[in-house]
């Protein structure tokens, strides 16, 4: 039921059953996406300042560090490759890519963001046992 995926031939889907085994492993996609190291992580050391003496939490909020590292790196290749793949050709994750670049997004922000949307589609129709359908694929906050 994955292999209609655009982009998520058969190698790629077999990779994806062998290391996940169950869709069910993952609550939500926001639990998935750490799993497979599309989760933005923010770090930092310099939380609080001494002001007058006293201990007070900044009033900047935490940088961005990027994405984390503790993943399975095989599903981060085979997503990664699916966006990666997907940038190029037109079809439904293509638009959506398009209109991520036309908001005003990075490119690299994007094809994460693309990736994001292929994991949480994989993990949606692999728990519901459901096809594939391009008209369901939409523009998102994620």
């Amino acid at each position: 039921m994955l292999r209609p995926i655009p982009y998520l031939g058969p190698v790629r889907v077999a990779q994806i059953m062998a290391i996940m085994r169950t869709p069910h492993r993952f609550r939500t996609k926001r639990n998935l996406w750490p799993y497979v190291g599309l989760a933005v992580v923010t770090r930092s050391s310099a939380d609080q300042e001494i002001v007058a003496g006293q201990m007070r939490k900044r009033q900047r909020p935490p940088i961005t560090r990027g994405l984390n590292r503790n993943h399975n790196p095989t599903l981060k290749n085979v997503f990664k490759g699916a966006a990666n793949a997907a940038t190029s050709r037109p079809s439904p994750l293509y638009d959506s890519y398009q209109a991520s670049l036309a908001g005003g997004m990075k490119e690299e922000l994007a094809k994460v963001t693309l990736a994001r949307k292929i994991v949480s589609i994989t993990l949606r129709l692999w728990k519901k046992g459901e096809l594939f359908d391009p008209t369901k694929v939409r523009m998102q906050a994620t």
